[in-house]
């Protein structure tokens, strides 16, 4: 009997479950869908911009690819922290653009089914921009804030961010390289 279960468990559509990164900013818990992660790796020298906007933190050299790292705390309206041991950046594709998030901690990856998926409640919404949350989630005890990423961007700010990283200054040879 038991084997019966584990093999309909195991048949069921995975477009039921949402595969999660989940990470921390500002004490909370947030998810992004894995699929648009590419990897996660810690925090290395991050090369500042001139004249870039608030949360852009700088640019990394990632195995040749220069990749801008914006700072998810202040995007998303947080206080900035400064970087430690558990702070990570994610790499993420938006729109054909690989972008680094620099987020507080990664605590780890997430099958949430998505009938535990339930709008986001307006106290959240009153602190965090509405279009940016996809809503909470919820595993036993925890609550995720689900993010969409093609949103925390819009068009423009994603056009100027592939630009920074495609631009000639700072040359890549400039940039220190992580091989991660």
């Amino acid at each position: 009997m038991f084997e019966e279960k584990a093999e309909k468990e195991d048949s069921s559509p995975s477009k039921d479950l949402l595969h999660l990164v989940v990470f921390e900013l500002s004490g909370e818990e947030f998810g992004v869908d894995i699929m648009q992660v590419s990897e996660i790796m810690p925090v290395s020298k991050i090369t500042r911009v001139p004249q870039a906007p608030e949360c852009v933190k700088g640019l990394i050299n990632l195995r040749g690819k220069i990749i801008v790292v914006i700072d998810l705390n202040r995007r998303l309206g947080f206080s900035p922290k400064e970087s430690d041991s558990l702070s990570r950046i994610i790499i993420v594709e938006v729109r054909d653009t690989m972008i680094g998030m620099l987020v507080n901690s990664v605590t780890g990856v997430l099958k949430l089914p998505v009938s535990s998926v339930e709008p986001t409640p307006d106290m959240i919404k009153s602190k965090i921009n509405a279009e940016y949350l996809t809503g909470v989630g919820k595993k036993g005890d925890r609550l995720l804030v689900l993010l969409n990423l093609a949103r925390v961007l819009g068009e423009e700010e994603i056009d100027e961010l592939s630009q920074l990283s495609s631009a000639p200054s700072p040359s890549s040879e400039q940039l220190p390289e992580e091989n991660i």
